[in-house]
Formats: C-alpha cells, structure tokens, sequence
C-alpha cells in the first residue's frame, strides 16, 4: 500500500538537507500530483539552502585571505544617524569554519531574522566585544570621534586578542592592530556582518528600554531616527536627556 501524501509531506518537511536527496529519489516515480508537489517544494528548499550555503563562503573571502592573521574580528557600528540614543559598535570574532548561516548586513535583514541570529552568533563566537558613546559624548567630541571611541571599546572587551581587524568603511586611530576598511564590509565579509548585527539588536533593545522613560518620543519604533513623529514630539516636548543636542537644532529652533 503506497504511502498517504500527508506522511511523505511530513517526512520531507522533516528531513534533512543530507537526507532530502534519498527521499527524491524514493519519491520520484510516484505519480500523484500531491506527491510531485511536495518532492518539488522540497527541491525548491534545498536549492534555496544550497545557495545559501555559496554565498556565506564568499562572505569568508576576506577571512580566508588573512586566515595568517589568526584571529580575525569584523567591527561595524550603529546608530551614527539617529537625533538619539549612542551610538553603539560590535567587535566580533568567530570560529574559523563559521557555519551560522544568513549573516549580512544588519539593514537587509528583519527584526526577526536579526534577533535570531544575535542569539547564535552570541553563542557560536569565539569572542564579542559591544562599546558605546553617549549622546553627550557624542555632542563634546563629534559623532565621528565618538564612533571610534565606541569601536576602541567594543575592541578592547574582546576576551581574545585579535591578529587583524576587518572594519566596515573605516580606519579606527589609536588602534596598534592592522586594520583593514572594506567600503560596505557588513554585507562582504561575515565577520563585520556578524558585528552589525550584534550592534543593531544591542542598540534596539536599548532604544526600546528608553521609550519606556520617555514614551513622548516613539523610541521603540523609531529607534532615535528623524521620523516625523519623533521630530513633531521633540517639537511639542522639547528634548530628553538622551537627545543628542548638536543634531536636531535644525528641526527644532
């Protein structure tokens, strides 16, 4: 008696990228709509995980070319264009054969997705380091410096002593580790990715503990962006103390 369509359906939803090879094989021959349908979504799904895999190693290219260095940490930062909040910066160092797959820039990816992957990056990363610049830092120093600050701190609580910094556009001063810029970094090398995802969900999760003391401003939606809220709110209250001073006065005179 041929198998019903809904136990293959589990079995194929439930197998893994191994073993789904077999089962098309298995299933090949049987002639039912319902079971073509689903052998060909399966197919779909591996092809999709396939592809996958391709791209997260061209996103080790610059892992594999300085693989000499030793440990190699990837550094991005978040939160250099919001009126608040710090900014915040990532430094992370991961396992030689990284397998945590959909790392990439933090922008492309959902809140979901974001949060998912901070929590196995979190645990699969041989070492990660968060810094952080105040919005008062930020308004005596100027955005840029503050962002090296922030950088030289997320270095600095790294628990391993990297041989190389892949950095995201930037070269960090008063840093002896050789550095090297990559212009958009987060979305070609997995470590910097890895990094700017780290800083987003930090600096988020901050964000919507201050909407909490502050919920005039919409903090937990907006993040500290110049959403059109937020300026409206900024203009009926004033600012808060999380306000960067030198970035809304053109908003609000």
């Amino acid at each position: 008696m041929a198998e019903a369509i809904r136990e293959i359906k589990e079995k194929l939803q439930a197998a893994d990228y191994e073993r789904l090879p077999d089962l098309f094989k298995r299933y090949e021959q049987d002639e039912r709509n319902g079971v073509r349908l689903e052998v060909e979504k399966a197919k779909k799904r591996l092809a999709a995980y396939e592809k996958e895999l391709e791209r997260i190693e061209g996103l080790k290219a610059y892992e594999k070319e300085y693989a000499a260095y030793g440990s190699i940490c990837g550094i991005d930062e978040v939160g250099r264009g919001p009126l608040a909040g710090p900014v915040v910066a990532g430094a992370v160092i991961l396992p030689k054969n990284c397998d945590i797959l959909y790392i990439n820039d933090s922008k492309k990816l959902s809140e979901k997705k974001r949060e998912e992957l901070y929590d196995v990056i979190m645990e699969k990363a041989v070492a990660v380091g968060i810094g952080y610049s105040t919005p008062e830092r930020i308004d005596e120093i100027n955005i840029l410096q503050a962002t090296y600050e922030a950088m030289r701190e997320a270095v600095s609580k790294l628990e391993v002593q990297p041989g190389l910094l892949l950095n995201d556009a930037v070269t960090i001063p008063q840093i002896s580790i050789r550095q090297i810029p990559i212009i958009k970094g987060d979305a070609k090398s997995i470590s910097i990715g890895a990094a700017s995802i780290v800083a987003k969900v930090t600096r988020d999760r901050l964000m919507v503990q201050y909407d909490g003391i502050f919920p005039e401003y919409g903090f937990a939606s907006n993040k500290g962006y110049g959403a059109q809220a937020h300026i409206e709110a900024l203009k009926k209250y004033g600012p808060c103390p999380i306000h960067r001073k030198t970035f809304f006065t053109h908003f609000v005179s």
